[in-house]
């Protein structure tokens, strides 16, 4: 029989002797493809106590059949999915906020879909990071990577739409000439003062 208890709020800090930090909190990276998204989470994830990595394009690939793809020119099911997508990723990382973790998440988050997707995470404290490598180096990652996200021809257009097109909240971080680990050390220490989102701001 699993034990269960009912004597813990649901938003009951669970701190922890080790690691950085005892307290939970919520970090949402985005970034486009090939952005590091992915390692930056999973290493970020690795250095905090009682942490969780949420995948958001794991609901994506649950879709057997009918799943539609995001394109430049996307269809009303496209974006309906991607919508869906999202707001599964915001309560997972609710859930598991509300259980006691601290969650890293990541997912390709851009243009109005980010504020929208801000909204949605009920949990604080929340920050935001964006990751803005060159496009030149998204291509050599692209390249280097055992799955291809996109051919060369999509980057710019991907880039523009973070750059010109997604709102500038919480942390945007330069990661072209930076390892992993130099990231997520830059994350940690600069997260607390610039990738706070207040859920007044959402």
């Amino acid at each position: 029989m699993i034990p269960t208890t009912t004597d813990q709020p649901a938003n009951r800090k669970q701190p922890t002797a080790t690691g950085p930090t005892t307290s939970q909190e919520i970090y949402l990276i985005t970034g486009i493809p090939a952005a590091g998204k992915s390692t930056i989470a999973q290493l970020l994830a690795e250095r905090l106590p009682r942490s969780v990595h949420v995948r958001g394009d794991l609901f994506r690939r649950m879709v057997i059949n009918g799943r539609a793809e995001m394109t430049a020119d996307p269809s009303e099911e496209a974006v309906r999915q991607l919508r869906l997508r999202h707001q599964l990723t915001a309560q997972t990382i609710d859930s598991y906020f509300e259980t006691g973790f601290t969650v890293v998440a990541q997912d390709v988050i851009l243009g109005e879909h980010l504020a929208r997707m801000i909204a949605q995470i009920r949990s604080r404290p929340l920050h935001v990071i964006a990751l803005t490598p060159h496009p030149d180096a998204i291509a050599a990652r692209d390249t280097a990577r055992s799955k291809t996200a996109y051919d060369a021809w999509t980057i710019g257009p991907l880039d523009h739409a973070l750059r010109q097109e997604t709102p500038r909240r919480g942390l945007w971080i330069d990661t072209s000439e930076q390892t992993p680990t130099q990231t997520v050390d830059e994350i940690l220490a600069r997260a607390p003062g610039e990738a706070r989102i207040e859920l007044r701001n959402t």
